[in-house]
């Protein structure tokens, strides 16, 4: 393989025409030939040297040169010199200047070829991966149009154009049966670039899809108008989508609905037939959910923010329709929302709601020791605990038909006493679990936070300390499925949110002298710092 006058142009014509058919710059097989043939250099004149080639992108004359750098000590005799040896060749060398030498042309022989082909192949394919995956990861949250190439193991390889995605069994709606030269579209799930070149999922099963198929169809999404709020789906099934419109006159669902159901058709047929809910997205949870769990009508619901759950009543007649069949509406709801939901029929509420007036009312018989009129009264009022009764101010006693100010005195003096004796009681219990007094010092936590405490194993104040918010307020976890799960907090049965522990943990280090008042107040400062300063950005912008 020497390098003739006849074939040097031949170089920057294969160079060209390979650049052609890999879609990359052909300055980058160029580099990849110039690599190849210094290797093929480095087989005859030395492994050692440091020898480049360099093609004129011009005229593809090839010029081989052997490189030397001027250092003050020498490692490597075959690349470097010093400035004293160096002066053989310059005027005067300095540390940092390079010596090159000009080699003769040479005959790189069939063994060597072989090996500037292999470079040559491995940078034009690497070249090649790098510009598949600059082009394919900007695309990613897109739909991408592809044909069927192969069907491995249920997996369907499709071709893109420019390179391979792969769409995995459980991205198909429905087991979807696929065969070589089908049309398929997708979505862009993700990009991975990855040693054997970039990898492109796609999915058919995303919530996301179904989000840009509506974009396709429906101009007042695409311009903006309209906005696609929440997905939920059920592939291949049933959808539920949140929409909203920014301007008065358009009709949000209609639009998306289309003339004679001609726009949402057109998503339900390249869905297989799922059918889909469109719904109006409001801002408000409670609302939001009624128009989610249509067409199943609802008389009531209870939002709890901090749990993320939402209590919905329904008639009776309409329980089935709401949780839809095998749960599908409700989950669909609940996916739509956020929310975790918790269903039940007017008769069961009612139910509930008997049962908590017996049990509320029975406490304040047994504690203040009173009769059933007299308890079921205070219940009926809204009082629901001991402390509400002990420590309201005595007007709210006043006001109830039949209690005059001696009754209302003796029922707090009553509630106190009682109170006082089921802390004794709780105290007492705690010393006995092993509950330590530098605990019991610790303001903030009541006898029968120390029990529950203590049946936890939390005994000193150290043990508190090291103690995570979320153990002591509870919070919620996702599984590996994605279903959020519920982790139960020490304290949760005492309503202590998320920051009532933070702030308890934190004030529990402080007294032990793990941390410092001053290094709080600092970071404070710096937030509070940062905030006025992006407000001055923001008011100068």
């Amino acid at each position: 393989m020497s390098i003739t006058s006849a074939n040097r142009l031949e170089l920057l014509q294969i160079a060209d025409a390979v650049a052609r058919e890999k879609l990359i710059e052909p300055g980058l097989v160029i580099e990849a030939m110039e690599e190849s043939m210094a290797k093929a250099a480095k087989s005859r004149y030395g492994a050692e040297l440091d020898i480049r080639a360099h093609i004129d992108r011009k005229t593809g004359e090839l010029t081989l040169t052997r490189v030397r750098s001027v250092v003050d000590e020498v490692e490597n005799h075959s690349t470097e010199m010093t400035p004293r040896d160096a002066r053989a060749f310059l005027d005067d060398p300095k540390v940092g200047d390079q010596i090159i030498d000009n080699l003769p042309p040479m005959d790189f022989g069939r063994i060597a070829a072989q090996s500037a082909k292999q470079v040559i192949l491995q940078k034009v394919r690497e070249a090649e991966r790098a510009r598949q995956y600059a082009e394919f990861k900007d695309r990613v949250g897109t739909i991408i149009n592809g044909i069927v190439k192969r069907v491995e193991y249920g997996n369907v390889i499709v071709d893109v154009g420019r390179g391979e995605a792969i769409l995995r069994r459980d991205q198909l709606i429905n087991r979807e049966p696929y065969r070589t030269g089908d049309r398929v579209r997708a979505y862009i799930r993700e990009v991975r670039e990855e040693a054997r070149g970039p990898q492109i999922f796609l999915s058919r099963t995303a919530p996301e899809f179904m989000a840009e198929l509506f974009k396709m169809e429906v101009p007042e999404i695409y311009d903006g108008i309209i906005e696609i709020k929440a997905v939920a789906r059920d592939p291949g099934s049933r959808a539920k989508i949140g929409v909203i419109s920014y301007d008065n006159s358009i009709d949000p669902v209609g639009a998306c609905v289309g003339m004679r159901g001609s726009r949402v058709q057109a998503v339900v047929n390249e869905l297989g037939g799922e059918k889909i809910d469109i719904i109006p997205w409001n801002a408000d949870a409670p609302t939001f959910l009624v128009n989610a769990l249509q067409p199943a009508e609802v008389t009531k619901v209870v939002l709890d923010e901090d749990a993320s759950r939402i209590e919905v009543v329904v008639p009776d007649d309409q329980l089935s329709l709401a949780i839809g069949r095998r749960g599908q509406n409700v989950r669909l709801a609940s996916q739509l929302t956020g929310f975790d939901i918790d269903i039940m029929t007017e008769a069961e509420e009612s139910e509930r709601r008997q049962a908590e007036f017996a049990e509320r009312s029975q406490l304040f018989m047994n504690t203040l020791d009173v009769d059933e009129m007299v308890a079921q009264l205070l219940v009926a009022e809204g009082f629901a605990t001991l402390e509400e009764v002990a420590y309201i101010d005595i007007d709210e006693l006043l006001s109830i038909e039949g209690f005059d100010a001696e009754t209302a005195e003796e029922l707090q003096a009553r509630a106190r006493d009682s109170i006082e004796e089921m802390h004794a009681k709780a105290l007492a219990k705690a010393r006995d679990l092993g509950v330590e007094q530098s605990l019991f010092d610790f303001e903030g936590l009541t006898p029968d936070m120390f029990v529950a405490l203590g049946q936890d194993g939390i005994k000193t104040l150290e043990d508190f300390a090291t103690c995570a918010d979320w153990e002591l307020a509870g919070g919620y976890t996702t599984d590996k499925n994605g279903e959020r799960v519920k982790d139960d907090g020490i304290l949760e049965p005492f309503d202590v949110s998320l920051e009532e522990a933070q702030t308890l943990i934190m004030s529990a280090r402080i007294q032990l002298g793990w941390v410092d008042p001053a290094d709080l107040e600092v970071e404070e400062d710096g937030e509070d710092g940062e905030d006025a300063e992006s407000a001055e950005q923001e008011a100068g912008a």
